[in-house]
């Protein structure tokens, strides 16, 4: 990890206040998902927290299935630096991501804590870090890793006005995540109106071709998925395309 000049912005760059908060307003609006939204948040984080003579890298870390997961980066390094401490499965990131609480190394060759990880990540350079979790409200857990290649590289300003910070991106964070969620439920409600209306369909043209009603058609429907171990809705679809000849069988609704 090497220092870099040349960033705009000095110590406490991003903290509460109108700019803050519009930018991750743009970002959640901007963002295709949520990969790209914490994508752009952590590159946010570096740019607005680094100062000449000290970059500062950050990443992002999300706890899905118990398992923690470097989901984005500021850049290479941060992403490095996330996975390393991920594979080690224990570091002061991990830490503040499990426990909800600010973590702040201010010097790593001063640290007793996690010393296989500490070893390794001053190798890689790294000299202090800070992590400051995303309260999430239970809808996910996740934690902001910022790391500087200086002894003593977070003031307490700087711890105080990235917890601003990650406060503000937490409840874009929300934002976003229940938009996902929002568009998950339709898209499946989607798949489950198509996969009916395909099987009506086949169920009606057995009934034609058998001469039988609902309940029957259904269960020989039924009957030949079980024996075929193919879904339903794929025997509905032979069905139909046996009759129509049609290759793809497309339902349509209203938005």
């Amino acid at each position: 990890m090497t220092d870099n000049d040349g960033f705009r912005q000095g110590p406490g760059g991003f903290g509460p206040g109108p700019d803050t908060e519009l930018t991750l307003q743009q970002l959640v609006l901007e963002s295709t998902d949520i990969k790209a939204f914490l994508t752009e948040l952590a590159v946010l984080a570096s740019s607005r927290l680094s100062v000449p003579g000290n970059t500062i890298h950050s990443g992002v870390t999300v706890l899905r299935h118990k398992r923690p997961e470097a989901v984005a980066a500021s850049d290479a390094a941060a992403s490095a630096l996330d996975e390393l401490q991920n594979g080690f499965g224990e570091g002061p990131c991990l830490t503040a991501l499990r426990n909800g609480h600010t973590i702040l190394v201010p010097d790593l060759a001063a640290e007793t804590r996690w010393e296989p990880y500490i070893r390794t990540a001053m190798h890689h350079g790294v000299s202090s870090i800070l992590a400051v979790p995303l309260d999430l409200a239970g809808e996910a857990e996740a934690v902001l890793n910022l790391y500087s290649g200086c002894s003593n590289g977070f003031s307490a300003e700087d711890t105080a006005t990235a917890e601003s910070f990650a406060g503000q991106a937490a409840s874009s964070l929300r934002l976003i995540l229940r938009i996902t969620q929002l568009s998950e439920a339709r898209n499946d409600m989607s798949v489950a109106m198509q996969s009916r209306t395909v099987i009506d369909m086949a169920v009606g043209a057995i009934m034609a071709e058998n001469r039988c009603n609902r309940d029957t058609a259904f269960g020989i429907l039924t009957r030949a998925s079980n024996t075929r171990n193919v879904k339903l809705r794929e025997v509905a679809a032979t069905v139909i395309t046996s009759i129509s000849g049609e290759e793809k069988i497309t339902a349509h609704f209203d938005d």
